[in-house]
């Protein structure tokens, strides 16, 4: 997409020079043209290069596809650890609280011209905690919870949700979230796909080395 930004940027700079042009020669309509039409080349630009910078972390969606393999080991009543492998190569193990394992993301779906620049739906893994089965638990047990999102300047999901100019661009951003009760160990695939994220018991923790 970084050749799209250029793109942008290079023909605003020339119809901002075509607009000076026209100044030197009077021609005020034409200079009104091509500078609206420059600095409308400009801040396309800007905002697909604002786009880019947030994007590290999400990883594209065309299908239903394995976002991660979790694997879970019970230590007490209500207390589990679990060993998050993301699709991209990368462990994670968190101690919880809880009954049942819960994960949540973030889902990005974009408009259809947005495609035709090389975006395509999104997602990234936001978070991995602990579910009580028991709304009492819930209130009054201990809770855990744990961000899976790498550290970045700007986040496209947040700035969507705080600007209104990203509406061009963004057809749709929702959050998914799916829980599952943790009785034994046991290997669980998480899959997402367009309509959001699934939890699918794996018949062996061997699936982890494939």
């Amino acid at each position: 997409m970084t050749v799209t930004v250029f793109g942008f940027w290079m023909l605003g700079a020339l119809l901002l020079l075509s607009g000076v042009a026209a100044l030197r020669r009077r021609r005020l309509l034409r200079m009104s043209i091509h500078t609206a039409l420059a600095l409308a080349a400009l801040s396309v630009g800007a905002l697909l290069m604002t786009v880019q910078m947030s994007l590290p972390g999400y990883r594209a969606l065309t299908k239903e596809e394995v976002a991660a393999t979790i694997r879970t080991e019970p230590l007490a009543p209500s207390r589990f650890r679990v060993e998050v492998h993301l699709a991209g190569g990368d462990m994670k193990t968190y101690e919880v609280a809880g009954d049942e394992i819960y994960l949540d993301a973030h889902i990005l779906k974009w408009k259809s011209w947005a495609n035709l620049l090389g975006l395509h739906t999104a997602y990234e893994l936001d978070r991995v905690g602990g579910r009580y089965t028991s709304i009492g638990d819930e209130r009054d047990k201990p809770r855990t919870i744990y961000s899976l999102t790498p550290s970045r300047p700007l986040d496209v999901f947040s700035l969507r949700q705080r600007y209104a100019a990203l509406s061009p661009v963004v057809d749709a951003e929702y959050g998914s979230a799916v829980f599952f009760p943790v009785h034994h160990r046991m290997t669980l695939e998480v899959r997402v796909s367009t309509t959001g994220l699934m939890l699918r018991p794996v018949e062996s923790a061997a699936s982890l080395l494939r």
